[in-house]
């Protein structure tokens, strides 16, 4: 049952976007949004850096909010059972935990890399 669900959230998040974007619409939204960002007015090394490092947290904070979707699905499902509403509680306190750490990662990424930008 596990997999299926696996399966089934990796699909959703890499299918989603172009169903509700579509494809055109999808691409242009991510150029535009990383493209207009401080830093990345022309393609040099801290700009394709501070990009990448966009991308994967990004990725981590979808990965984060998941995980809460997960726990709040094992917790709709615990049907009152104790031991699975806390391994539920367990879960999404890890998610919320996982997406800060993230936000602040972004944070700090983009302090740095701003300050490198004012060197270079």
């Amino acid at each position: 049952m596990k997999k299926i669900i696996l399966a089934s959230l990796t699909l959703a998040f890499f299918a989603l976007p172009y169903v509700v974007f579509g494809v055109n619409e999808w691409q242009n939204w991510m150029a535009n949004t990383i493209n207009n960002t401080p830093v990345m007015n022309n393609a040099d090394l801290i700009g394709i850096i501070f990009k990448t490092i966009q991308y994967l947290l990004a990725f981590l904070g979808v990965v984060g909010v998941v995980i809460i979707l997960y726990g709040g699905f094992t917790w709709m499902t615990a049907a009152g059972n104790d031991e699975k509403v806390g391994k539920a509680k367990k879960i999404i306190t890890a998610g919320l935990i996982g997406l800060i750490i993230v936000m602040l990662a972004f944070a700090i990424a983009t302090f740095v890399i701003q300050r490198l930008s004012e060197f270079a």
